[in-house]
């Protein structure tokens, strides 16, 4: 609990920021036109779509939209909404809360103490 296992980019222009990454950095781009969401992989892959590198992520790129306006870093957790809890006990906010991700798991969205909007992952 409490890894950084991922980051998001909003884009304006998604396949012109697919196109950017994709030649800037030799990501693999794979977009999911039903989700609205592209998978954006840095490194090499398991089986199971993990990273083989230790320490490395890999990230997602969605259309950009109030809230999700800035790049997000994604931080696993054991139970979200125990976790929304205690963010906002200690003066964070949730921006999103507890939503189901196809049957890999759950995503919520906060604001830290700063104003930074910042991700949270639960396995399912």
């Amino acid at each position: 609990m409490g890894s950084v296992v991922h980051f998001e980019i909003p884009a304006d222009d998604v396949s012109r920021a697919e196109d950017f990454y994709r030649q800037a950095f030799g990501w693999e781009v794979s977009a999911m036109p039903d989700m609205g969401y592209t998978i954006l992989s840095t490194t090499k892959t398991d089986d199971q779509g993990m990273p083989t590198a230790p320490g490395a992520i890999n990230g997602g790129m969605m259309r950009r939209a109030e809230p999700l306006t800035g790049p997000i870093i994604t931080i696993s957790v054991d139970d979200i909404d125990r976790a929304l809890e205690q963010v906002e006990s200690l003066g964070g906010s949730t921006v999103q809360g507890r939503q189901e991700v196809g049957d890999m798991g759950y995503a919520a969205y906060f604001k830290d103490t700063e104003g930074n909007t910042m991700g949270m992952w639960q396995n399912a």
